[in-house]
Parts: structure tokens; sequence; C-alpha cells
């Protein structure tokens, strides 16, 4: 079945429809990451968003049961190259169509992907609609996506690991990957997932060691209403942020965030670590970021620094035990490097327990 991609700068592309057979808009992005299609796909962080695939494969090994980093897929569309339908891997359980198909998710293959990343390099912030109605691409009416963060966030409370005998965390759910948890109960966690907009109180009264702000879509400002309660919990327990948390982790302080020009997102991103000039291979995938002339008046020091475009990669708050990483530390997909940061957070709270720094 032939579609269409429309894109808000006017560009229309043709190619072979996979997945679910309905229109759909959204965001479009791209990821550079050679591997780990699963995984991207299956990441809450792109809600909302048409994920175009540099590399010129997908779907080679097919998809499994072990690897998806959330129970359903959040966003919108697929856009590849080439795509395999009979994978070779000894793990793998379905197609990329069939998946595609199974969770309502549009695709399009047969594309110049290297030309529609093209498209959003240059423009930045691109929007397309996916189509098998020809007449429907000359009507294309961009609409930016937005509060994203509510539809991708648990409702209610989730407890894991009851057993572990190491600290008591509580992961504030805007969006977290599996892989995420799965790294703070390797290291012995129990592991307490709470809803996005959770309050001060509700924390407290878990008693935890302490909170992990996870990763999530959308631009974080549109979480500037729950600041207000999420800094008196991060004042209250060693807390850690990975993208989306380190965000909203700057926002309390006073910090400004801003859009990329086309964002971060792939698995071969180098961050420098200024406290001991080390270069780290990191997983990332944004489309904001925190500005680095906005910390200077703030208690947050800047600690890792991404050495393509200088970006700001982590910061330290000067007093309290609060940090955050722009980067994924868990990487998948992607180089393990900073995997040690889940030690270093799980050590802290070991130490801390269940201290009060309110």
């Amino acid at each position: 079945m032939k579609g269409y991609l429309v894109l808000s700068t006017g560009d229309v592309f043709e190619g072979e429809w996979f997945g679910s057979v309905r229109d759909c808009t959204g965001e479009v992005v791209f990821n550079t990451g050679m591997t780990g299609y699963q995984e991207v796909l299956s990441d809450p962080s792109y809600a909302g968003q048409m994920i175009t695939f540099t590399y010129p494969l997908i779907g080679n090994y097919g998809i499994n049961e072990r690897d998806f980093e959330s129970i359903k897929p959040a966003c919108r569309a697929l856009l590849v190259g080439d795509l395999c339908q009979n994978p070779s891997h000894y793990e793998s359980d379905y197609t990329l169509s069939e998946v595609a198909e199974r969770y309502g998710i549009g695709g399009l293959s047969g594309i110049d992907t290297r030309a529609v990343t093209h498209i959003v390099r240059t423009h930045g912030e691109v929007y397309g609609l996916l189509t098998t109605d020809q007449e429907k691409v000359a009507s294309f009416i961009p609409q930016p996506v937005r509060d994203v963060v509510p539809g991708v966030s648990v409702t209610s409370v989730q407890e894991y690991g009851r057993e572990a005998q190491g600290p008591h965390i509580v992961l504030i759910d805007y969006g977290y990957k599996k892989s995420i948890l799965q790294s703070l109960l390797d290291g012995g966690c129990r592991v307490t997932v709470v809803p996005y907009n959770v309050t001060h109180n509700q924390v407290h009264a878990i008693r935890p060691d302490g909170v992990f702000l996870s990763n999530g879509p959308g631009d974080p400002k549109e979480i500037t209403p729950y600041l207000g309660e999420l800094k008196k919990i991060v004042e209250s327990y060693p807390t850690m942020g990975i993208c989306l948390g380190h965000q909203l982790i700057s926002l309390i302080y006073g910090c400004d965030t801003e859009r990329l020009p086309y964002g971060h997102r792939g698995s071969n991103h180098p961050v420098k670590d200024l406290r001991t000039g080390k270069v780290y291979m990191t997983s990332q995938n944004h489309g904001y970021v925190v500005k680095e002339d906005s910390l200077s008046k703030t208690p947050l020091l800047l600690t890792f620094s991404n050495v393509n475009d200088k970006s700001v990669e982590g910061v330290r708050h000067k007093e309290l035990p609060i940090w955050s990483v722009q980067f994924h530390p868990e990487a998948h997909a992607g180089p393990q490097d900073t995997g040690h940061l889940f030690t270093e957070f799980i050590q802290q709270c070991q130490v801390t327990g269940e201290k009060s720094y309110a």
C-alpha cells in the first residue's frame, strides 16, 4: 500500500505503508543509532513524535519480548529507509511491522531518510502527517504536540523489589524507561513508582531513602505548575534526575531551558565530566536543554558538558545531595559508559538513609 509523509515545510515523501493503517500526525525527529530500534520505539520520551531512523536497514534482527522500554509504545509513527520483513535472530518473536500494527503505530518505508533528516536539521521544529489518502497531502495543517507527560505517566503507585535489602527509592514517573527501574533493582533497591503530579506529603508517607526523577517527553516548562511540590520533595531526600528530570531540577532552582535546533537522539554523543576531564560516550533523547548562562545565579554547578555543541549535560547542587544528567546512564540502547552513576546515587542513599534535608 502506498503512503505519504507530508511535512510542515511543504515537502512530501511517498513510500510503502506498514503497521497500523490510519492517519497520524506528530513532530518529526531523527535517531542516529545503528541498533536499538526496539528500545527507541518503546521509549515513552518519544510520545507524540514520528521517529526517522537514519540507519538505512531497520528490522533485521526482529523484535523480542524482553527489550521493550514500556508496556505500550507512545510514538506516533516510524519512518525507515529499508524495512526488513524477514529478520534473523534467535530471540526474534515478531517483525517490526507486526509490532507497529499491534500497537497502532503507522509506518512508512522506502523513503529517503537522509533527506528527511536534512530537512529537520535545517528547519528544526518540523511536523508531519502520515496518510494513505493522496488528497490530504495539500490540506495538512501542522499542530504542535503539547501536554504529553500525563499520557505516559502511571496513574497509581506501583511497587517493585519489596524484598530488597537496599535503599527504598521513589521513582517519579514522567515517562520512565524500564531500564531505569531495572538499574535501580539491580543495585539492590526497593522501588516505588509514583505519578508525575505526586505531592510532598504523599512521598513523605512512603518514607523513601532517595528520590529519582525520570526521563519523559515534551517541553519541561509544561510541568511548571508542579515545581513547588517537587522542590519540597527533592530538598527532603537525596535526588538524582535523568533527561526531563534533569531539566526539572534545573528549573526548580531558577535556570532556564530552551529548545535545541534539532535535538540529541542517538547512542554516540560524547560528554565530558568536568570534574575529572574524562569523556564518555552516551545515549541521548531530548529536544530541550538547560541554558548554561542561566546557571550563574543559582545554587547549581555544571558537571557535564556536551563535547559537540557544549550544551549542559549535568548539574549538581552546591550544598544538597541533588544532581542530574541530561544523558541516559541506563543506556538501552547505547553505550553503558556512565552506568556507574546509578551506583553513586545508590551509595549516596545508603549513607543518608531517611535523613531529611527540609
